[in-house]
């Protein structure tokens, strides 16, 4: 069953013609659409796209998504109430970077879903230095691109030797 939903996508000729693309704006946009990249990165590594394009479209877009999220925060007032965070979220994304400042948004940021977007918006919200903000908001996007390309090509590898 789960073999035959694969196979569906990688044979969608809007797939192959626009898979990467659609991983850019996914891990662009993951930040408001809660549609996880991990399935668009399997379907294009099990179709054979190579894994530094992956990695590659995939870091470029979440970085960009990263600065979307400070922009919201920092001067996108109409944008923010399109998309205003759970108060309890942005409590407690404030206590975390109030308490640990910038580390926050490398190990937070990119890696806790919900929390980690609103991370983003709240240092925007409170200013927070952007170059700061570019190093460890472009660290972590980078660090968990690569290790979720490096872990789900070695993960399909090894689940399709074992399937045939």
């Amino acid at each position: 069953m789960l073999s035959d939903v694969i196979n569906s996508i990688l044979h969608d000729t809007l797939f192959i013609k626009y898979g990467l693309m659609g991983l850019f704006f996914n891990g662009m946009f993951s930040s408001f659409v809660p549609i996880p990249t991990e399935v668009t990165i399997s379907a294009l590594l099990l179709g054979g796209v190579n894994s530094w394009h992956v990695f590659l479209v995939l870091t470029i877009g979440s970085i960009i998504g990263g600065y979307i999220a400070y922009y919201i925060g920092y001067n996108g007032r109409l944008l923010r109430k399109l998309r205003k965070p759970p108060q309890k979220y942005e409590q407690k994304s404030m206590s975390i970077m109030t308490k640990y400042g910038w580390a926050t948004i490398v190990f937070f940021s990119p890696w806790i879903p919900i929390l980690g977007d609103v991370v983003s918006i709240v240092a925007g919200t409170k200013r927070y230095d952007i170059v700061k903000y570019t190093i460890a908001m472009t660290t972590g996007k980078t660090v968990k691109a690569a290790a979720i390309v490096f872990l789900s090509s070695h993960f399909l590898n090894w689940l399709v030797n074992i399937l045939h």
